[in-house]
C-alpha cells in the first residue's frame, strides 16, 4: 500500500521544465491520492498541477504558489482487453501505459516524441504525434475524464456530459482544475515492429510532394536541415511508417541504459558542430530511399534512449519554437522562418517538420490545425536566442499561423491573443485557484 506523504513534507526549490528556462520557485506538494485535492487548509495561494514537467517553457511553472505533483496518481483502474479502453489516474505516464498495453496487443492512439509525459499532461496540452493527419490529437481518443475543482466539486466530462468543461479542459493548459482520472481508447497491434520507409528530399517542395503522396500512411514526419544554405537549403529526410501487419514479438521495452551524466558546456553545441552533425545525418543514408522493419522505440522515441539528453544544451537550457502555418500552397512563411534561422547563426539539429491533417481537435484551446508545423530547439544564448524567437513569432503572426504554448517561453501577449482569439471565452472556465507563469505572461498587457 502506498502511504500519503506527511502533510509538512513540502519543498520550495526552483522547478524547471524540460527546457530549463525559466527557473521559478514554488511550493511543491505531491499528490498520492485523489483525496489529497483540494487541500484541507485554505492557503489562498495559486495552484497548478504538473506531472513529469516535459513541457518546454513555462506552461507547467508557477512563480510562487503551489505546484501539485501528480506522479503519485499512478494507478491503472480498469482495462477492457476486448475493446482496448483503459481507465487510469492522471499521473500515469505514457511509458507505463505502453509497458502494460503492448504485451496485451494494444498501443497508444497518439503519442508525442517522448513517452515520459503523464496522461493528465497529454490532455492538458492536447498532444499530437506523427499520425495527426489520420488520428487527430490525443484528446480525440479520450472518451471521459474527471475534473476536480478547488471548491471540491467533481465534474465528469465527456463529449455529451458537461461538454463545455470537456472542450475547455482538453488543451486547457491545466488551468481548469485537477484531472484525477481519464479513459484512453487504445488501438490494436500485433507486433512491436514498424514498417518504416525513409526518403531523402532536396527542398521544401519535395517534402510537400512526399507528404501529399503519403496521406494514407499512418505515421509521417520529417527531419529538416535548418543550418545549411545554398543548394542544401531545406534538405531533409521524410520518414513514414505503419504498424506491422505480421504477428511478432509483443513485450515491454527495456529500460534505457544511456544517460548524459552532467550538464555539458554550452560551447559544444554551436553552428559548426550542428552543421557537421546535419551533414553526417543526411548522408548516413546512402540511397535516396530506405525500407526496413524497425522497433517502435527508435521510430517514436529516438531521444528517450538517452536519459537527461536536455543537458547537452548547457546550464542556460534550451528554448523550443513550434508553429503551424495554414497554407500548403504558399510556402513563403515557412521559407522565411527557415531563412531567418539560417541567417541567425543559431543552430537546431532537432528540427522536425510535418503536415497536420484536417481532423478538428476537441479542445477549445488546442494548438494543432491544418497546415505545416515546424518544431526546433535552440540553446539559450540570452539576447541572441530571444531576438531570434521574437522574429519567428512575428513571422508566424504575419502569415496567419499559431504557436504551441506547451513549447513556448517567449510568446508575446499580443501574439498569443491573436493566435488564440477564443482565450477570453476559455478564461471563464479557469479555476479561480489555478494559475501559471505562462498564462500570466500571455494575458498581461505588454
Amino acid at each position: 500500500m502506498k502511504l500519503p506523504a506527511p502533510a509538512n513534507n513540502y519543498s520550495r526549490p526552483p522547478f524547471q521544465s524540460w527546457g530549463g528556462y525559466p527557473r521559478l520557485s514554488a511550493e511543491i506538494r505531491p499528490l498520492n491520492w485523489t483525496s489529497d485535492f483540494p487541500p484541507q487548509e485554505s492557503t489562498g495561494k495559486s495552484m497548478l498541477a504538473v506531472g513529469l514537467g516535459r513541457s518546454y517553457g513555462d506552461s507547467c511553472l508557477l512563480d510562487g504558489g503551489i505546484l501539485l505533483r501528480t506522479r503519485g496518481l499512478d494507478r491503472l483502474i480498469d482495462f477492457d482487453q476486448h475493446t482496448g479502453l483503459l481507465r487510469c489516474e492522471a499521473g500515469v505516464s505514457l511509458a507505463e501505459i505502453l509497458d502494460f498495453a503492448v504485451p496485451r496487443g494494444w498501443f497508444l492512439p497518439v503519442t508525442p516524441g517522448t513517452k515520459y509525459v503523464t496522461v493528465g499532461g497529454a490532455i492538458a496540452n492536447d498532444i499530437h504525434g506523427k499520425n495527426h493527419h489520420v488520428a487527430g490529437t490525443f484528446g480525440c481518443h479520450v472518451p471521459r475524464f474527471e475534473l476536480v475543482r478547488s471548491d471540491a466539486s467533481r465534474i465528469l466530462c465527456s463529449p455529451t456530459q458537461n461538454a463545455d468543461w470537456f472542450h475547455a479542459t482538453i488543451g486547457g493548459l491545466g488551468l481548469t482544475g485537477l484531472i484525477t482520472w481519464a479513459e484512453v481508447q487504445l488501438r490494436p497491434i500485433v507486433s512491436r515492429k514498424i514498417d518504416y520507409r525513409a526518403t531523402k528530399f532536396r527542398n521544401l517542395n519535395e517534402f510537400l510532394d512526399l507528404s501529399q503522396a503519403s496521406t494514407g500512411v499512418e505515421y509521417t514526419v520529417a527531419w529538416i536541415d535548418c543550418v545549411s544554405s545554398g543548394r542544401n537549403f531545406t534538405r531533409g529526410i521524410f520518414m513514414q511508417g505503419s504498424h506491422a501487419s505480421e504477428p511478432g514479438v509483443l513485450a515491454p521495452s527495456p529500460k534505457p541504459r544511456l544517460s548524459v551524466p552532467f550538464t555539458l558546456p554550452a560551447v559544444l553545441l554551436n553552428h559548426y558542430t550542428v552543421s557537421a552533425f546535419n551533414t553526417l545525418y543526411y548522408h548516413r543514408q546512402f540511397t535516396r530511399e530506405k525500407h526496413a522493419f524497425v522497433d517502435y522505440e527508435p521510430f517514436f522515441y529516438p531521444l528517450d534512449s538517452i536519459l537527461h539528453w536536455n543537458r547537452i544544451y548547457g546550464k542556460e537550457g534550451l528554448l523550443q519554437f513550434q508553429c503551424v502555418l495554414p497554407s500548403l500552397d504558399d510556402t513563403r512563411g515557412i521559407t522565411e522562418i527557415l531563412r531567418t534561422i539560417t541567417r541567425s547563426g543559431l543552430a537546431s539539429f532537432l528540427a522536425v517538420i510535418k503536415v497536420f491533417g484536417n481532423l478538428p481537435s476537441p479542445g477549445m484551446m488546442s494548438f494543432p490545425r491544418p497546415g505545416i508545423t515546424l518544431a526546433l530547439d535552440f540553446p539559450v544564448r540570452r539576447q541572441a536566442t530571444f531576438a531570434l524567437l521574437d522574429k519567428l513569432g512575428a513571422i508566424t503572426l504575419e502569415y496567419g499561423g499559431s504557436m504551441y504554448p506547451a513549447k513556448d517561453a517567449r510568446m508575446k501577449a499580443s501574439q498569443f491573443q491573436a493566435f488564440y482569439p477564443q482565450w477570453q471565452q476559455f478564461s471563464r472556465f479557469i479555476d479561480p485557484a489555478f494559475h501559471s507563469a505562462f498564462w500570466q505572461r500571455v494575458t498581461t498587457h505588454e
